[in-house]
């Protein structure tokens, strides 16, 4: 039973809690601007941490991005108001999900294409394997077979 209890207490410190990034002091006072506040801060990239959004990180750096885009829906910018403001100031490392555009195309695009060629090596290995098992079949004749073969070879090549 302390097993169980530990894990489980074990589970629950570990586990990530983005209210645990946003300190009070940080959020707004109006519930709507505080929801815009939070679900932008989800969509940018601590540059700390580079695998957290700055919603989840407790780093200074993201510290000051959240009270930065608080800032920023407190003087009236839109939500891509916002984006594009910290986009032009830290480049698009700054957004998890980087825009399509020609510099990201190798981004978005790899994974697709890979993809896709695994599935077309794996039709074409499918398709010689199944050629080879058929031509191993036609080669396996039996001796009755094989005689009867032979026979009609050379009934068909006699005029």
């Amino acid at each position: 039973m302390r097993f169980l209890h530990a894990f489980i207490l074990l589970v629950a410190l570990a586990a990530p809690s983005a209210s645990w990034a946003v300190e009070p002091d940080e959020m707004l006072s109006e519930p709507t601007l505080e929801a815009r506040a939070r679900a932008l801060s989800k969509e940018l990239r601590c540059m700390v941490c580079q695998n957290e959004s700055i919603d989840d990180s407790g780093a200074p750096l993201a510290h000051d991005l959240r009270v930065l885009v608080r800032e920023r829906i407190k003087a009236g910018d839109s939500d891509q108001q916002v984006l594009d403001f910290l986009v032009a100031r830290y480049g698009e490392f700054v957004l998890l999900r980087p825009r399509l555009s020609w510099h990201t195309v190798a981004l978005w695009g790899l994974p697709p294409t890979v993809l896709l060629v695994g599935v077309v090596v794996i039709l074409i290995d499918l398709r010689r394997r199944r050629a080879a098992q058929a031509a191993e079949a036609r080669t396996n004749l039996t001796v009755a077979e094989e005689a009867r073969l032979r026979e009609l070879l050379r009934d068909s090549s006699t005029p």
